[in-house]
């Protein structure tokens, strides 16, 4: 576990994104380079003539984009070399038209043959009817497939999971998502500023601060603004209390489909403290539409202070008793570890963000690698671990929220007096800018293209679960039908995100 230190470099922060345009054959290198470590894939789209690749360097730690002219709506495809990328290539294939040469899986992503347009976001042409998704086959002897969802028992995205077994152990899982696409993309095109901070903050809803807070942070790199000093450590509390309602939530949740119910009660109880706190001192459970470009849209004041800082007392008091009935109970443990482990491998090969990548052993936090502000200016840690189990998740879950905890009380410590906005100045030209941000999952991005007046031509937003899903089908391999709901929550992978 590293402690954070400042002076990362941090290139995009606070200036327009440069891309780099490249060749074909460069683009294939850079996809070679990224299959064998050298890069990480950050994330994939496209707009109408050219693709583009995110990637961030091994070695600097860098973010750089490159970006491929199309030829005839063609280009050569990352994820013949690199697997992170073929779900992002059939999404493109699906909302542009545009294809990947060469790419191992051609299946349409996101589209279900029911949106009555084929490529919406390029030629737009009427969408022809579309075969039953082809499932990929499974050979051997005393198989049976186990088809579950998109629609579920409880309050839960939709998804379809079809599970191929052998008795009770798993063979093979194959994910098949895409029913909670909005069309936000679309949506995002010719919108105003003000209009997109309110959709990327409903992309998924448990990360609205994180999704507003990327988006605000793309804006103010692409116009070059500033934000005021207390809006940036308003941002971090309404970041940390997110993070700490959704990881409360989780180790219960997760517990409970262990069948040990006491958890999800004593977290449900602590989950709940910390959304009516976010409530009464933010004015909105999940802090919806309070991050804007350049800064925040609501103070606190003193009562509001006074009951964060009882919120965290309360937690600190409270959360040990529960980590130990976790911790002490012999039959929820057995459930819980050795089930479901992702090998460290997979997770560096996939950049896996967040919680699932700290079980596994890539250690990687954007607040610390791709620091920005207030946490360059905080102390904290980043728990990792190697074992990438269910209990392995669990445990970076537990940390996390004491880590939480830690900057929130330091950012009521150091909370500046001052505006908490200042409204961006238009650049009178095209710009673009690159925002990442650190939620509770990981690392979410957002790829920002401004007009000449500040109306939006383009808007990509990247949900760390993208990176999460396809990891999801490789970690329930070999184990029980049984055990995949404790897989499934200990991942617990956004749908909505994922389904732009």
């Amino acid at each position: 576990m590293d402690q954070h230190t400042a002076g990362m470099p941090q290139p995009f922060r606070s200036q327009p994104m440069p891309r780099q345009t490249v060749t074909a054959t460069e683009w294939e290198l850079a996809a070679v380079e990224a299959a064998r470590g050298r890069f990480e894939l950050f994330s994939l789209w496209a707009t109408d003539d050219a693709v583009h690749m995110a990637l961030r360097q091994a070695e600097t730690g860098l973010v750089d984009i490159l970006s491929l002219p199309l030829v005839g709506g063609r280009y050569p495809s990352v994820g013949a070399q690199h697997p992170a990328a073929q779900r992002l290539e059939r999404a493109i294939a699906d909302l542009h038209g545009h294809h990947a040469d060469g790419s191992p899986d051609s299946r349409a992503w996101l589209d279900h043959g029911r949106w009555g347009i084929a490529a919406p976001l390029g030629a737009a042409a009427p969408g022809p009817e579309l075969p039953p998704y082809a499932f990929l086959p499974v050979e051997g002897e005393s198989l049976h497939q186990v088809a579950v969802g998109p629609v579920h028992a409880g309050i839960i995205e939709p998804g379809h999971f079809r599970f191929t077994a052998q008795g009770e152990t798993v063979v093979r899982l194959e994910e098949r998502l895409g029913y909670t696409h909005k069309g936000v993309d679309a949506l995002m095109r010719g919108a105003t500023l003000a209009r997109g901070a309110e959709l990327a903050g409903r992309v998924s809803g448990d990360s609205t601060v994180a999704y507003a807070w990327a988006y605000a942070q793309a804006a103010e790199a692409a116009l070059a603004a500033d934000v005021p000093a207390r809006g940036r450590y308003l941002r971090a509390i309404m970041a940390e209390l997110e993070r700490l309602a959704n990881h409360l939530g989780d180790i219960g949740a997760i517990c409970n489909d262990a069948a040990f119910a006491m958890m999800l009660a004593q977290c449900g109880v602590l989950r709940e403290e910390v959304l009516r706190c976010a409530d009464a001192a933010f004015g909105h459970r999940f802090m919806r539409d309070r991050v804007v470009p350049g800064g925040v849209t609501h103070d606190l004041d003193a009562r509001a202070i006074g009951l964060i800082a009882a919120l965290t007392r309360r937690l600190r008091a409270l959360f040990p008793a529960i980590i130990g009935l976790y911790d002490n109970t012999a039959s929820l443990l057995a459930r819980t570890v050795g089930t479901g482990t992702l090998a460290p491998d997979l997770a560096r090969r996939f950049a896996a963000g967040g919680h699932v990548g700290r079980a596994s052993g890539r250690d990687f936090d954007t607040r610390r690698d791709l620091a920005y502000a207030p946490y360059d200016d905080l102390t904290f840690k980043v728990p990792a671990r190697g074992d990438g189990d269910v209990n392995a998740r669990i445990w970076i879950r537990i940390r996390e929220v004491e880590q939480s905890l830690a900057l929130i009380e330091q950012c009521l410590a150091r909370l500046p007096e001052g505006p908490i906005f200042a409204a961006p100045a238009l650049a009178g030209e095209a710009r673009e800018g690159l925002g990442l941000v650190e939620s509770f999952r990981g690392d979410v991005l957002v790829w920002l293209a401004l007009a000449a007046d500040g109306t939006i031509t383009r808007c990509h937003l990247r949900d760390p679960s993208w990176f999460q899903w396809p990891l999801l089908e490789a970690v329930i391999e070999g184990n029980i039908i049984a055990d995949f709901p404790l897989c499934n929550k200990s991942f617990n992978c956004s749908y909505s995100g994922h389904d732009l």
